[in-house]
């Protein structure tokens, strides 16, 4: 039973150890898709920003100007004595600077495709420039030293985006309108933050593999247990049964007659043992051969297995023809009624032996010997050689008879 518990438990530790091991192989790969999709995110922001950075540049190196709508209108932050050209009654023009088209841009981007751009700064010109909270711990950062940053916004109303920034160096061309501000070229004055779409959920393909490969070990794995415990089993009967009779053998016959006879003297009660013994199997070898001998032995042996009819009766190979039955709780006329029908039963079989006078069919000698209720200790030795000798005495009486002879517990005195 312990063994068997054994392969259990470590079939169930080797499906454990599978799946941490699956669970660690699908988080290995998960992280590596995650910083690929991490590099891929941050390549595709860098290009949104240095877009919008050659934009900003072509703009700053020309003057450009645009026509005054209700939607673009003169850039009122925008100090520059030549800012607004009226054409006609009809058409007025406005100078659009790089941070003017970097709002543009956005608006367009954001509305198209989902893309936001933020020109900001901790010393803006344009109020509505101001930078969020993030942005603003961003940029102090590039005081010190930082490039670039990029992130996965994973909660608020950006959630499920990712988000970059990277600083704009001051230009020739940026002091026309913030030289005012003490900005010097090279001078880091701001930087531009985009956020755009990028979802990070758990891959389908990964999970749903992963998982199949886990399913299809598991089963594998308790399989291979259920065949090692099979195994095991069929090992264990084999140990414990006789190959040819299939029923008990001596060893199985020892440990269950040591248990039981412990239990009925602690337990005060009867335990009748019954010793068979084939009459005649010798010559019946002899002259029938040992096939014919060896069906004639699973024959007595199945017949005495039939007749028991309680679940703690047993019955064992003892050896040769030999056969052994165990009675827990059972009284002396208990034990003889059942080896007498025992004893008919066989008879009953007719099994055809020539050579055994004077019945000319197989029959057997029985011998019953009961351990009394008294709870005082014996050994299984000595009650065995009780039943042998009340066998033997069978066997001198003319065979195909049943024996009784007393269990005396002469060994304390």
């Amino acid at each position: 039973m312990k063994s068997y518990m054994k392969v259990k438990q470590i079939t169930i530790l080797i499906g454990g150890i599978w799946l941490v091991l699956l669970t660690g192989s699908f988080f290995w790969n998960y992280v590596n898709l995650n910083q690929d999709r991490q590099q891929t995110a941050l390549s595709t922001a860098r290009s949104f920003f240095n877009m919008v950075l050659m934009s900003r540049e072509w703009n700053a190196r020309h003057t450009v100007y645009v026509v005054v709508t209700d939607k673009t209108k003169p850039n009122e932050y925008l100090k520059v004595h030549n800012r607004d050209l009226i054409i006609n009654d009809e058409l007025a023009l406005t100078m659009m600077n790089p941070a003017y088209m970097t709002r543009e841009i956005s608006e367009i981007s954001f509305e198209k495709e989902g893309i936001r751009f933020h020109l900001t700064s901790l010393n803006p010109i344009r109020p509505a420039n101001k930078p969020t909270e993030l942005e603003a711990e961003i940029l102090k950062d590039f005081e010190n030293g930082v490039t670039e940053k990029g992130m996965f916004i994973t909660k608020g109303e950006d959630e499920g985006n990712f988000f970059y920034m990277a600083p704009l160096e001051t230009t020739e061309a940026c002091l026309k309108c913030h030289q005012n501000q003490g900005y010097e070229v090279g001078d880091i004055r701001g930087g531009i933050s985009v956020t755009f779409p990028f979802q990070m959920n758990i891959p389908i393909p990964l999970l749903t593999g992963h998982t199949l490969i886990g399913v299809i070990g598991l089963i594998g794995i308790f399989l291979a247990g259920g065949k090692v415990e099979s195994a095991y089993k069929e090992l264990k009967r084999q140990a414990l049964y006789d190959t040819l009779t299939d029923i008990p053998n001596r060893q199985a016959f020892t440990i269950y007659f040591d248990k039981e006879l412990k239990r009925c003297i602690r337990e005060k009660e009867n335990i009748s043992i019954i010793m068979c013994d084939i009459d005649n199997f010798k010559s019946y070898n002899d002259n029938y051969g040992h096939i014919k001998g060896d069906k004639c032995l699973k024959n007595v042996a199945q017949t005495i297995k039939n007749t028991l009819n309680r679940p703690a009766d047993f019955c064992a190979r003892f050896g040769g023809e030999e056969f052994i039955i165990i009675l827990p709780n059972t009284k002396p006329s208990g034990a003889e009624h059942l080896a007498e029908k025992i004893r008919k039963n066989i008879e009953n079989k007719s099994i055809e032996h020539k050579f055994s006078k004077p019945h000319k069919i197989v029959t057997v000698s029985l011998g019953v010997t009961t351990l009394s209720a008294e709870g005082n200790p014996v050994s299984p030795e000595r009650l065995l050689q009780v039943a042998d000798t009340a066998m033997y005495e069978a066997k001198n009486s003319g065979k195909n008879c049943v024996k009784y002879l007393e269990f005396v517990n002469d060994e304390n005195r």
